[in-house]
């Protein structure tokens, strides 16, 4: 991590800091927990599963589905809790580092609120489902290591962005379908709540760091859009996990796996996710379009 070369990131944080701070809650105590959640309520919206709108889903048992939306909700929420680990990591390393200093008040309440969502989407897996699906390998940034620092660390605050603005599309459907056990929409609710000003944050750090990445050397533009690109397509691919489908009792799992994401019906859905994320990288200069 070379931030000297980097140059300071100089951003107006008030109006998100103020929020930060007149939103305050204490998760520890705010959360109703049920000791068990309702037999027969879906635990994930069934329109987001990773089967919805194929013969696939069509194909279960009522039990299987209704099986399928509870280790799809445990997935959603361990991918949560291992992404906001190294989004963790990744802030801490540089709160206090020069190129930060203007917006470190702001990290440390990002800092605060990531760990408050770690400990409730945790507190929901493990009372519920018992368990944590374990992370899952790690899109590596090898590729980029001939990029400069700042292009680099672009990339860093990018990746975070995008799980952010993944996980923020869920939640915001989550937290309104009547259909889900109460504790499942408070959680979606309250994080969508925080994931708000946290997007809001991570669109002005990645347009500092692009704007720096295009004075400095225009041609590395592309290939920081093809290595997001490929970040995309990463993340809508851990939601696909064969440990769910097996846990839902649903055989063949790798099979179901690789058909389910080859499905047209699915690539559909994939688009309508990440539309707004790949509407901002384009509209910023850095989309998909770029890549030869």
């Amino acid at each position: 991590m070379a931030t000297r070369e980097i140059e300071p990131v100089v951003l107006d944080l008030n109006r998100l800091e103020n929020l930060a701070e007149s939103g305050y809650y204490n998760p520890y105590s705010m959360f109703d927990w049920p000791d068990t959640i309702e037999p027969g309520l879906p635990w994930m919206s069934e329109s987001l599963t990773t089967l919805a709108g194929t013969e696939m889903w069509d194909e279960l048992t009522r039990e299987q589905q209704i099986a399928l939306t509870k280790y799809e909700a445990i997935n959603f929420f361990s991918l949560n809790i291992h992404g906001i680990r190294e989004l963790l990591n990744e802030v801490v390393m540089r709160i206090h580092e020069r190129t930060y200093a203007d917006v470190s008040e702001f990290l440390h309440h990002f800092i605060g609120e990531e760990n408050e969502h770690m400990w409730f989407f945790a507190q929901f897996c493990l009372r519920y489902g018992g368990r944590l699906y374990p992370a899952q390998p790690t899109l590596k940034a090898d590729s980029v290591e001939h990029l400069s620092p700042v292009a680099r660390e672009l990339i860093v605050f990018a990746r975070i962005l995008i799980f952010e603005e993944i996980v923020d599309y869920y939640n915001a459907h989550m937290a309104t379908d009547q259909s889900l056990p109460h504790i499942a929409r408070e959680i979606n609710r309250v994080h969508h709540q925080d994931e708000s000003r946290h997007v809001a944050f991570g669109r002005m750090i990645f347009t500092n760091l692009l704007a720096q990445v295009s004075r400095r050397d225009p041609d590395e533009v592309p290939a920081v859009a093809e290595y997001l690109e490929n970040y995309l397509q990463y993340s809508i691919a851990t939601l696909y996990n064969p440990a769910a489908y097996r846990d839902a009792d649903i055989p063949d799992a790798l099979a179901l796996r690789r058909r389910a994401l080859e499905h047209p019906a699915r690539a559909e859905a994939h688009e309508q996710v990440l539309k707004r994320t790949r509407k901002f990288l384009s509209k910023a200069g850095v989309g998909r379009e770029l890549i030869k």
